[in-house]
């Protein structure tokens, strides 16, 4: 039985070895079968007369293990990641993965589409440019077991997008202030703007003149006072004007309490506090060109140093609490 070829063949196997046996030059042999000499040269030196194989020598399969796929399912459900986001993150820790048996394997578990966000208006302002410390701060309330409120501080940067989060029973003055002051101490780059808004918490504003402390200021105030911080307010009624961190909020919420039934508040801290993670240091973000705020972090201080109190190479990674 003769041997099959490659469509666009020009010689048999016969052709072939006859080639290899001949002692003819090579252009002589080239105008004898009228084939071009770099093709009477491959097969001089080939040593067979057959078509090598093409292809991988080993086969490389990319079929998720149930483990594996497992992982996968469990990372979405966990941050709510894109699917190029969830691929970016899980690629190194699994080698076959790709992003089209990713996307098979979350449309088998019905994860394929995400929730809708409606939290972003349809004419987005671009924001000022401003050097990195600009901290955007809220609380926002949920709820688990047996109705117990629990309170998110939240603090984010406006430039790389790093978050600090803690979560209390309370929301009160001294407990912002110690917020603010944890925030100061987490962050390794300078902080010189806040805003937040006109909450008791942070601001006597709201107060009727006679209800207002004379001749003190707010703890959170002479916190941002004592660190040489510019404390802003956003304008009444108006929380849309600290939209980045109440999208942060909705973030949380979607992924946490929206999702899961908590029992008690250390397992509410812990998926809060592993999203936490994820997000700062695996999460790409569009706004960012696809890196994470961390390694944002990372690029503004090989840039900008000044702007910095410590080396944030030297950040740990874990969770801040």
């Amino acid at each position: 039985m003769g041997s099959i070829h490659h469509a666009n063949a020009k010689t048999t196997a016969r052709v072939r070895q006859e080639i290899q046996d001949s002692k003819k030059s090579i252009i002589a042999l080239s105008k004898q079968y009228s084939l071009n000499p770099k093709t009477i040269m491959k097969w001089k030196k080939a040593g067979r007369v057959v078509d090598a194989k093409s292809g991988p020598t080993t086969p490389k399969s990319t079929v998720l293990s149930l483990i594996e796929e497992q992982i996968v399912c469990e990372f979405r459900r966990a941050t709510h990641f894109s699917l190029d986001d969830v691929y970016i993150s899980l690629k190194d820790q699994l080698p076959k993965l790709t992003r089209s048996n990713l996307h098979r394997c979350l449309k088998r578990h019905g994860l394929s589409v995400l929730p809708k966000d409606d939290a972003g208006a349809k004419n987005k302002k671009k924001f000022k440019d401003y050097p990195i410390g600009y901290m955007h701060i809220d609380i926002t309330q949920v709820c688990i077991h047996n109705k117990q409120k629990l309170y998110i501080f939240v603090a984010i940067d406006r430039i790389c997008k790093y978050a600090y989060v803690e979560i209390h029973s309370r929301m009160t003055m001294g407990i912002a202030k110690q917020f603010l002051t944890n925030v100061i101490k987490d962050v390794p780059f300078k902080i010189h703007t806040i805003l937040t808004d006109n909450g008791a918490q942070f601001t006597y504003a709201l107060l009727a003149k006679h209800l207002q402390p004379k001749n003190k200021q707010h703890p959170f105030d002479q916190t941002c006072q004592d660190n040489g911080i510019k404390h802003k307010l956003t304008k009444f009624r108006h929380p849309w004007t600290n939209g980045q961190v109440e999208i942060f909020n909705k973030k949380i919420k979607a992924y946490t309490t929206k999702k899961y039934y908590y029992e008690t508040v250390k397992q509410f801290k812990e998926h809060v506090m592993a999203f936490l993670l994820a997000y700062n240091y695996q999460k790409k973000l569009k706004a960012l060109k696809y890196i994470s705020p961390y390694d944002k972090l990372l690029e503004l201080f090989d840039t900008n140093e000044h702007l910095f109190n410590v080396n944030p190479h030297h950040k740990s990674l874990g969770l801040n609490t």
